[in-house]
């Protein structure tokens, strides 16, 4: 997604319980799906959905909880999550660090402008999870581009 391509979004939502709000105020990066094993266990489902957003445009509100795991990059992924009720918030990888992975799915009912371009780590999709057909499918991270 290029530049001029990028969605600007005004989004708010609160969690389940309502201890915590977030916010997307501004550009949306790269908006994909992943299929790894670990965002399955994740999301309780077959993949997650993330869209990529710098950190001056996520504001949080309330103490969020959060674990690190090493990831298939080798880098430390940290996943945010509510403390109370644990709905999903956002992730943030080592390698990235001003760089928020936001799960599309906090702001259900507002969040048309979602629309993936890629499913990454294809290679752990399970048959039974459909994705859209159109969709590039990546076996592990998209190839960096020449």
């Amino acid at each position: 997604m290029s530049k001029q391509d990028r969605v600007s979004v005004n989004v708010k939502a609160s969690c389940a319980c309502g201890a915590l709000t977030m916010a997307i105020v501004g550009p949306v990066g790269s908006m994909f799906m992943c299929a790894c094993l670990h965002c399955q266990q994740a999301s309780g489902t077959g993949h997650s959905t993330v869209a990529l957003v710098s950190e001056q445009h996520l504001i949080v509100s309330g103490q969020a909880g959060s674990f690190s795991r090493p990831s298939a990059s080798g880098a430390t992924f940290t996943r945010h999550f509510c403390p109370y009720c644990g709905t999903p918030l956002y992730g943030q990888s080592s390698r990235a660090p001003s760089v928020r992975l936001v799960a599309a799915g906090f702001f259900a009912g507002d969040n048309a402008w979602f629309v993936p371009n890629q499913l990454i780590f294809a290679r752990t999709h399970q048959g039974w999870d459909s994705i859209a057909d159109h969709l590039p499918h990546h076996e592990t991270y998209r190839p960096s581009p020449a």
